[in-house]
């Protein structure tokens, strides 16, 4: 009988370690599920976020321009509500300056300068590629460099 006493102490230990292991085990898997459903509610809830954010801190970076088109006129845009007053009120102070002709013809031309100047961008782009691409092939070039090309060393 005392032979016995052992043994079973042994097995009723097993049998708890076999119980603890069980619970950390469905503690995990709770714990997993729970991971598993903030991992979804943070795919559908954060691009929308991070677009509301990106958009927010793009239109406080946005310079006010001049009225470009009619819709600026009327404060009709897709910003804030404060925005569309600030449109509004430099819009009276454009009506003046439009009402001068010197000052409108200096307006057209300007705005004739930056719609040439955003029509020419993708053309200037892929020059500056080009460049940059002969840059790179001349850099992984290892001939010969002439002196007169090299820089001098000042020290």
């Amino acid at each position: 009988m005392a032979d016995e006493a052992p043994q079973l102490e042994s097995r009723t230990s097993e049998v708890s370690e076999e119980g603890n292991e069980l619970e950390e085990v469905e503690k995990l898997e709770v714990e997993v599920k729970q991971m598993a459903q903030k991992i979804v509610h943070y795919r559908k809830t954060l691009p929308d976020q991070f677009k509301k954010s990106v958009a927010s801190v793009l239109a406080a970076q946005r310079p006010l321009l001049p009225n470009l088109d009619a819709t600026a006129q009327l404060g009709v845009t897709g910003d804030r509500v404060s925005d569309a007053g600030e449109h509004i009120e430099s819009s009276k102070g454009t009506l003046v300056a439009e009402e001068d002709p010197e000052m409108k013809e200096k307006i057209r031309l300007l705005k004739l300068k930056i719609s040439s100047n955003v029509s020419a961008m993708p053309i200037i782009l892929k020059r500056m590629n080009e460049c940059i691409s002969m840059i790179d092939r001349l850099d992984s070039f290892n001939g010969n460099i002439h002196p007169v090309f090299k820089r001098k060393r000042t020290s």
